[in-house]
């Protein structure tokens, strides 16, 4: 048992979930009509959020639209600077704490 927790532990499941959020940011077709939408507000029928179309402006900002991702959420490029800082820095972690170079 112990064993299993050193391994679990020492997974870096906050690197993996950023990561996988960056990759499901690039999957995103912002340009399709309709999106699915992990938002609590949204599903239930509430249609007002801080923070609806983020996603969708974040992957128009890495498809280079920047005016239409600035129109949609004015706060994606700040988001996607935090997310990519976060990244470098869990990995800046990981290599010096488990001395990887």
């Amino acid at each position: 048992m112990k064993r299993i927790t050193d391994i679990i532990t020492g997974f870096p499941l906050e690197l993996i979930f950023w990561i996988g959020a960056l990759i499901g940011i690039l999957l995103i077709d912002p340009y399709g009509p309709q999106h699915f939408s992990l938002c609590p507000l949204d599903n239930l029928g509430i249609h007002w959020c801080p923070g609806c179309g983020l996603g969708r402006s974040m992957s128009l900002l890495t498809k280079g639209d920047l005016k239409a991702s600035w129109s949609m959420h004015p706060l994606a490029m700040f988001a996607f600077a935090v997310i990519i800082y976060r990244i470098i820095q869990l990995i800046r972690n990981i290599k010096t704490t488990k001395h990887y170079g």
